[in-house]
């Protein structure tokens, strides 16, 4: 009889050996035959899954950005307002391995965003998502009392954002990466700067 194979568990292994040859040799050493290797599948296993490296790369980008959702979800359980703003940047600022990791993931599919449309559009569609769970982090704070800066919510989002994707970018800098205690402070200065008129 036939070995049956749970396709989605197939996917998530060809998934993770993916990430991990992203996060720890780069994006240009993901091919077909060293993720196939990797995942401890002959070379060809991965077509019945992926028809191509463009969209494995894909999927390792919705992989991170919904494992990085989960620790979200569970970092905010019980937290609101500002106290929830932190938490959610907090798994998001690339201060442990498992973030600078993902990182690694990110900046290059980045780099593909600006000349492929379906992945730009793809990258949006997660800044649109958390742009929308900022904002409404802030408007609880702004209701509990504790975001009281006159700058326009849509301002601030963008702020924290553009501060949370640069750092992506300067913890990865081989000689002088911006340590995990600087990143915290500066995500500690625009918590307080919050409060302030």
């Amino acid at each position: 009889m036939p070995k049956l194979v749970d396709r989605e568990l197939r996917r998530q292994e060809i998934l993770e050996a993916t990430w991990r040859i992203m996060a720890t040799r780069g994006a240009d050493s993901a091919t077909m035959r060293e993720i196939a290797r990797e995942a401890g599948y002959a070379n060809g296993a991965l077509a019945p899954y992926f028809a191509s490296k463009d969209e494995l790369v894909e999927a390792a980008f919705l992989f991170v950005f919904e494992r990085t959702n989960d620790r979200i979800r569970a970092a905010l359980a019980g937290l609101r307002g500002v106290a929830a703003l932190r938490a959610f940047l907090v798994e998001v600022f690339p201060t442990t391995e498992t973030t600078r990791s993902e990182a690694r993931i990110v900046l290059p599919f980045w780099s593909r965003t600006v000349t492929d449309d379906r992945l730009a559009r793809l990258s949006d569609a997660s800044v649109v998502r958390w742009r929308e769970e900022l904002a409404a982090l802030l408007a609880q704070g702004r209701v509990d009392g504790d975001v009281t800066v006159d700058t326009p919510d849509a301002v601030l989002v963008d702020h924290l954002l553009a501060t949370a994707y640069g750092l992506q970018v300067l913890a990865l800098l081989p000689d002088s990466p911006s340590s995990p205690a600087t990143q915290l402070q500066l995500l500690d200065a625009a918590v307080a700067a919050l409060g302030a008129r």
